[in-house]
C-alpha cells in the first residue's frame, strides 16, 4: 500500500520512527513536505493539505498525520474533498474509524501517544478493513455533505 506521511515539527520524531517501520512491514513511503526543515517550526496546514491532496487525487491509497495534538490536522485535512481523516488516540478509535468510517487518513498526537501506542494504532489502522454495509451509506451521505447536499435526502 502506498501511504503519504506528513507532519509538523512537533510530530517529526514520531514521523522519523514510523517511515521505517512502516517500510518494514512492505508499504510504500512517501513523505510531503518534510525534507528539508526537521529543525524548523512549521504549519500543520501545509502539510495536512499535502497529504489530503494526495489521497484525494488516489496518488496515495492512505496518509497518516502527527502534530501536537492531531486536532489540528484532523481538521484541516477532512477540509479536502474525499477525505475522511480520523483522529486515533487508542486503537478502539483506530479500528472504529477504519471499519466504520472508511477513514483514509489517520492523525495522531506526538505528544500524547509515546512509541509504541503510536505503532500499534497504526497497525490497528492498516490491518482493519471497511465493514461497509450499514456504514457504506453513512459514508455515502458524507460525500453528500462533501457536495453540498442535504444528506437526509439521500437514501
Amino acid at each position: 500500500m502506498r501511504i503519504s506521511l506528513g507532519c509538523d515539527h512537533r510530530g517529526r520524531k514520531a514521523i522519523d520512527e514510523l517511515i521505517p517501520y512502516l517500510r518494514g512491514t512492505g508499504h510504500e513511503v512517501v513523505e510531503l513536505g518534510m525534507e528539508d526543515d526537521a529543525d524548523r517550526s512549521c504549519d500543520y496546514p501545509d502539510r495536512a493539505w499535502l497529504v489530503a491532496n494526495a489521497v484525494s487525487r488516489g496518488e496515495s491509497d492512505r496518509g497518516i498525520l502527527v502534530c501536537g495534538t492531531g486536532i489540528g490536522m484532523c481538521i484541516a485535512a477532512n477540509k479536502v474533498a474525499g477525505v475522511r481523516a480520523a483522529l486515533a488516540l487508542d486503537e478502539l478509535s483506530a479500528r472504529f474509524s477504519r471499519s466504520h468510517n472508511d477513514a483514509n487518513i489517520l492523525c495522531m498526537s506526538a505528544d500524547m501517544l509515546g512509541q509504541t501506542l503510536l505503532k500499534r494504532i497504526v497497525d490497528t489502522w492498516m490491518e482493519t478493513p471497511f465493514d461497509g454495509g450499514r456504514h457504506q451509506r453513512r459514508v455515502d451521505k458524507i460525500r453528500e455533505i462533501e457536495s453540498g447536499r442535504d444528506p437526509s435526502k439521500f437514501s
